[in-house]
């Protein structure tokens, strides 16, 4: 059964004081900028130089081998981390001791990736880091809900998409910079997040629910990764959408510096140049669209407008990629494709937990969530792959990649519009 549109669920509606002050969204901009500065950096430009450094005739396939597993990872610690932080009852909160764990173990994987010497090596460090850093993003996705009223959501998620999106670009810099040095590319962000989700636990209340924590069974155990998308459906339609544009967005990404050289026909370092370049055109676009889009969906009680409209966009500048042959074309598909990002991650996380099934334990459904997160990630550089190898014989059909991607991402602008218990 679907949610009703009633005033009980309506976000807007429903008057949820006090506020969180400026203190947490200052510490939850810290905190996610670290984070994404160093899960983030390498799947755009750090692991690409990794793989070209292991196998300089066919990185394409080191990346196509090792992300997948990674993901996987991902997907299994997301939910499960994100259910156990909602049990957890420790003298320093619930969240804490997943956000301050997972980000060590996290930076001590990054530490093995850098001095990986072979594919193998390279895999097994990967799948460490996933495993641990969606451990520690659960706990500050599920921490998010915990702090953060309807009424605030909107700005709320776009703190979070712009602390995300400058920790990218300040990673594909970072990359330019250290292109020699592999292993300061990886350490160094890794130390930084340490710093900066440990300022997020000191201004985070993490204050437990009055209740005792259901015991963890087996069977609650294997619920920690389903959320029955029949019984809650606006939930499901909102997990598919994620699911497509994470899936259209990763299948450019996982290859975008290989396209700058392969399709685009740049050397490594102009190739890096241009990347980091197109990157800050986009985060431009993206905090000018992202920092009105969240109030603005606030103000007008509006999330799927928002939503639908920057997905189908989001696959607009997708194929825009494709046609590109050179590279002014290139930045001028990163602008809409930061445009749009921007008023989708500015207000997808709002509509999400607005539509949460228990709001009373959020980490659950929001680990579920975030399976549409990590699984995309793990089918879309194989599935890339397949559009690539189309016709050539080394998997340079960049035209049909991004063609595929941008239809995978307009399908998730679709699947908004029935969505009925939010407007």
């Amino acid at each position: 059964m679907s949610m009703s549109a009633d005033p009980t669920r309506d976000p807007v509606a429903t008057a949820e004081p006090p506020t969180a002050p400026i203190r947490y969204f200052v510490g939850l901009f810290l905190a996610q900028f670290g984070l994404f500065a160093a899960l983030l950096s390498p799947v755009m430009v750090s692991l690409q130089l990794k793989a070209q450094e292991l196998s300089p005739d066919d990185p394409a396939a080191v990346i196509g081998a090792v992300l997948p597993l990674g993901a996987l990872g991902a997907l299994v610690a997301n939910p499960l981390a994100g259910a156990l932080s909602d049990r957890t009852r420790t003298r320093w909160g619930r969240r804490r001791p997943w956000l301050l764990g997972g980000v060590a173990v996290f930076t001590l994987g990054l530490v093995w990736v850098a001095l990986a010497q072979d594919q193998l090596a390279l895999t097994f460090a990967w799948l460490l880091c996933q495993v641990a850093a969606n451990a520690t993003l659960a706990a500050l996705v599920a921490s998010f809900a915990d702090e953060v009223p309807a009424l605030q959501r909107g700005r709320g998620a776009s703190v979070i998409a712009v602390a995300q999106n400058v920790a990218i670009l300040a990673g594909t810099y970072l990359a330019v910079l250290l292109v020699d040095d592999l292993p300061v590319l990886f350490i160094a962000p890794g130390v930084l997040a340490i710093a900066l989700v440990a300022v997020y636990a000191i201004v985070l209340r993490d204050e437990a629910p009055g209740h005792a924590p259901e015991p963890m069974r087996i069977g609650l155990l294997l619920r920690s990764f389903w959320t029955n998308p029949l019984v809650h459906r606006d939930y499901g339609l909102a997990w598919w959408s994620r699911f497509l544009i994470i899936l259209g967005s990763y299948m450019f990404t996982t290859f975008r510096l290989l396209y700058m050289q392969q399709h685009l026909g740049l050397e490594l370092a102009a190739a890096t140049e241009a990347v980091a370049f197109g990157v800050l055109l986009y985060t431009l676009a993206l905090l000018a669209s992202s920092s009105v889009s969240g109030w603005l969906s606030d103000r007008v009680r509006r999330r799927k407008v928002f939503v639908g409209g920057s997905t189908a966009l989001f696959g607009v500048g997708l194929v825009m990629l494709g046609f590109a042959n050179d590279v002014g074309h290139f930045y001028a598909a990163e602008v809409v494709l930061g445009f749009a990002w921007g008023m989708y991650i500015a207000v997808d996380q709002a509509l999400i937990v607005d539509v949460l099934p228990d709001p009373e334990r959020p980490g659950k459904d929001l680990g579920v969530l975030n399976i549409a997160n990590a699984l995309p990630q793990s089918i879309a550089a194989p599935l890339a792959l397949v559009f690539l190898g189309l016709g050539v014989d080394d998997n340079t059909n960049y035209l049909a990649m991004l063609l595929a991607a941008g239809g995978v991402a307009l399908l998730g602008a679709i699947v908004i519009i029935p969505i009925k218990g939010v407007r």
